[in-house]
């Protein structure tokens, strides 16, 4: 049980991320018996080239909440770290969830494949061969905001992880698909695109690793540094603000997320969530639960991940961000990292909305291809530099 519950257990760092990352004793070993899984669209790119990000986006969200619902309805409660990708998603899960997780996932992926003809890749791989391998995954919990604990990743082993599974991927055939098995509870995207508070302002999506596994501690420590020198602090420069966010009535986007979400058409779903759209707004500012649920989305939104590289959303004025990008490309001249940015008008937001008032999650990236846009950006490099 000790093993089962050990991210659970893990008591999170109040301090700045600065401050943690100065801190060794926060940073523990995953435990070996402990397995990476990772979830990532094949061919990404292309498909947001041809104008399906919204697809994109929502199908890496609806990986999270496939396994958090399937995990939710174990007995004994569970708590595992992941990290949200734009187009993907990465879970560390104890080996008693394993099978379950990569059940759900596989039954996911065929669902995926069937209405909307995106490819899931699915693996998993143990900490155990990872360790093995030389390479470290260390782990410790933040308390990134007054309502969001988040994981912190330090080491190769979670991209080591992803490389193999990506590499190893052999898409089956199969028509075993289980309509009881899909659980999408909770899946929403029915915000408009959110622009930042002031006009001249950009958000920016940032890939960014360290080149060598023992410099990740003084490099990200650096480039934060930076980001708070150049933007502000962490809460200043999310993109996420409660009088930014507003629903879109667009019965498209409403469609896109029943097809995700549900196993066939149900006009009854289709025309609640049309209705909830139009008319939310008059619960979310004329209520005092429905402002304070929006309130809440600014703290509960994943704007920032550490999984042993730096992926963040932030929003910036084009002064501050040409200069940031000059201090990356002197670290980047200097072999000290690699990174990848895409600057873009506004961010999107797709929800996990079990209990307004309690239990929501919000996963945030840039129009425009957003993280997966940076991430093209990143591989061209990491290719040049590999030939």
């Amino acid at each position: 049980m000790a093993d089962k519950q050990f991210y659970k257990n893990l008591r999170p760092f109040k301090g700045t991320l600065i401050e943690l990352l100065g801190d060794d004793t926060y940073f523990v070993d995953v435990p070996k018996s402990w397995h990476v899984v990772v979830v990532d669209i094949l061919n990404s790119t292309s498909a947001v080239n041809a104008g399906n990000h919204h697809q994109v986006n929502l199908t890496a969200t609806g990986a999270i909440i496939s396994v958090l619902n399937a995990i939710r309805k174990v007995k004994r409660s569970n708590e595992i770290p992941y990290f949200f990708g734009g187009d993907g998603a990465t879970f560390i899960v104890p080996s008693s969830l394993l099978n379950k997780i990569i059940h759900v996932l596989e039954n996911y992926r065929i669902h995926i494949k069937r209405k909307i003809e995106l490819v899931l890749r699915v693996g998993e791989i143990p900490v155990s061969n990872l360790i093995e391998s030389e390479v470290q995954l260390k782990i410790a919990k933040h308390r990134l905001t007054d309502k969001l604990s988040i994981p912190i990743v330090l080491g190769d082993g979670l991209k080591v992880a992803e490389s193999i599974i990506k590499s190893s991927f052999k898409e089956e055939e199969t028509t075993a698909f289980d309509e009881t098995l899909l659980n999408l509870e909770g899946m929403e995207c029915r915000w408009d695109q959110i622009l930042p508070d002031q006009q001249q302002t950009k958000v920016v999506c940032l890939l960014l690793d360290a080149s060598l596994e023992k410099d990740q501690r003084n490099v990200y420590k650096k480039v934060l540094a930076q980001m708070d020198e150049e933007f502000g602090k962490f809460e200043n420069r999310q993109p996420i603000k409660s009088n930014n966010l507003k629903l879109d009535p667009n019965p498209t986007k409403v469609w896109e997320e029943m097809k995700i979400r549900l196993t066939s058409t149900s006009w009854m779903y289709f025309f609640k969530s049309w209705l909830k759209s139009n008319f939310g707004r008059i619960y979310l500012n004329l209520t005092s639960s429905g402002k304070q649920y929006l309130s809440q989305i600014e703290q509960l939104s994943h704007t920032f991940m550490l999984d042993g590289m730096i992926n963040t959303v932030f929003t910036a004025e084009q002064k501050s961000i040409d200069r940031f990008i000059a201090f990356l490309d002197e670290m980047e001249r200097d072999k000290k990292l690699i990174y990848g940015i895409h600057v873009t008008h506004a961010s999107v937001m797709s929800c996990y909305v079990l209990d307004r008032r309690t239990t929501h999650s919000h996963f945030v990236d840039g129009t425009e291809g957003g993280y997966t846009s940076a991430a093209k950006m990143f591989k061209i490099k990491k290719k040049g530099l590999s030939n």
